[in-house]
């Protein structure tokens, strides 16, 4: 029996958080005098595998050494496989339909011009180990500089750290996160750009190296982006810019009042790349307005680009269903983005992850709300956090009962592996009808 590419994203995955949790349960994965039990294991190898980064346990007191690798290495191969599995399925789709369907799967399968398997998962693997690198050794100079760490602890500081960024994981290895290094910008700023790049998606970074290396004139240069490298890269700049905007004049006379101005911009903008989804926090996110919460909602929900490690819905589909919108309202006949027209697949596999999308927050949260005694707010802020793949959280996640973590670990799974296995699915199948219905307009609004 042949597996379709959909089935083996989603069993590859789960093949790979049963490996984690069975490393996790051994003996040497925990400190002396710590026991792992099942949920547990399991919680923490789906967030390390989905590059999530909620936590039931304190990840440098509870996990050995040996631990901590087996996270990192869960963290890495999801961010290599996520974004390997990504720009493949088009291509492994391309032999099986027409060329039309080839040209088209390619694009929304973010494979376009990416030539064959082979180079695609080599320039994925070159790309995130060089970003890798050279973030690791920034931080480490600073954590064996800065903070007189030994050369050995600062090297593996630097290297978890980076691989967690770039990956959009949010699992670092200190009790309270970065809040230590909230004014320290030689930490929060590397970790800011490589969580921006990782979140931008490969496709993208794919699209721009190869640009600077042919060093084409600017007016070539511009009118040769594709669309999709276009929507990403200015609908992420306008979501950072938002996300800062919002934490700094929400929290400026609150959580950051202690902070003199130039370290209150810099708070403020780490707490508005990570949303983008990568779960480290400088403050205490219990402690932040409940309007700072909602907003941070929305931007986990929209998450990063495709093909990236980011999770969400994706930036694209955020602004294809803005532009859907404008058009209807405007009463334009077809959708268009910066003069390029949208085929009407594309839209509705745009509205169906969405709505999915909600559909999960929105029945997880209730549930949860049902069973156990914490808030709308903070129930909201963890489920999202979850399905979005962030990492973000209020504090509640190790106090939900084990049904209620249960439910974040399948929110946590369909939402890294739901995205691609759903545009995969819909991109595969074109059922065609040999007749049409009689047309009939239910009234809307």
């Amino acid at each position: 029996m042949v597996l379709s590419p959909v089935r083996v994203v989603a069993m590859s995955f789960a093949a790979a958080i049963v490996v984690g949790t069975a490393l996790l349960l051994l003996p040497g994965a925990v400190e002396p005098g710590s026991s792992t039990g099942f949920t547990e294991a399991l919680f923490t190898s789906t967030s390390a595998m989905c590059l999530t980064g909620l936590i039931v346990v304190d990840t440098p007191v509870h996990w050995s050494g040996f631990g901590q690798v087996v996270i990192l290495a869960l963290i890495q191969a999801g961010g290599l496989g996520i974004m390997t599995m990504a720009s493949m399925v088009g291509l492994v789709l391309a032999d099986q339909i027409g060329l039309k369907a080839r040209m088209n799967t390619a694009a929304e399968a973010r494979a376009s011009e990416l030539g064959d398997v082979r180079d695609v998962v080599i320039g994925v693997i070159r790309l995130s180990i060089g970003i890798e690198l050279v973030t690791a050794a920034a931080l480490a100079l600073r954590f064996a500089l800065g903070y007189d760490e030994p050369v050995l602890r600062a090297l593996w500081l630097g290297v978890f750290h980076s691989i967690s960024s770039f990956n959009n994981a949010g699992f670092a290895l200190y009790s309270d996160n970065m809040i230590g290094f909230a004014t320290d910008p030689w930490i929060c700023v590397p970790l800011m750009i490589a969580v921006i790049l990782g979140g931008l998606g490969f496709p993208v970074l794919f699209e721009i190296g190869r640009r600077l290396r042919r060093r084409a004139p600017r007016s070539r240069s511009r009118a040769g982006w594709t669309l999709h490298t276009r929507l990403t890269v200015s609908v992420t700049a306008v979501l950072l810019a938002l996300g800062f905007g919002a934490v700094l004049a929400l929290e400026w006379a609150r959580t950051l009042q202690g902070y003199n101005a130039a370290e209150k911009i810099l708070v403020a903008a780490f707490q508005g790349v990570m949303p983008r989804t990568a779960g480290f926090n400088s403050v205490d996110y219990a402690d932040l307005d409940d309007a700072t919460l909602l907003v941070t909602d929305v931007l986990m929900f929209i998450g990063g680009g495709s093909g990236g490690t980011a999770g969400g819905i994706k930036v694209t589909t955020f602004a294809l269903l803005l532009f859907i919108i404008i058009a209807e309202v405007r009463g334009e006949r077809s959708v268009t983005i910066l003069d390029r027209r949208v085929d009407t697949r594309v839209q509705r596999q745009a509205l169906a992850v969405a709505l999915i999308g909600i559909g999960l927050v929105m029945t997880s949260t209730i549930v949860l709300l049902a069973g156990t005694p914490f808030g709308l707010n903070e129930l909201l802020f963890e489920v999202t956090s979850a399905f979005a793949t962030v990492g973000l959280s209020t504090g509640i996640t190790a106090e939900l009962p084990h049904w209620g973590q249960w439910i974040l670990i399948l929110l946590m799974y369909l939402g890294r592996i739901g995205p691609i296995t759903m545009v995969s699915a819909l991109a595969a199948r074109q059922r065609g009808r040999r007749y049409d219905l009689p047309a009939e307009r239910p009234l809307i609004g």
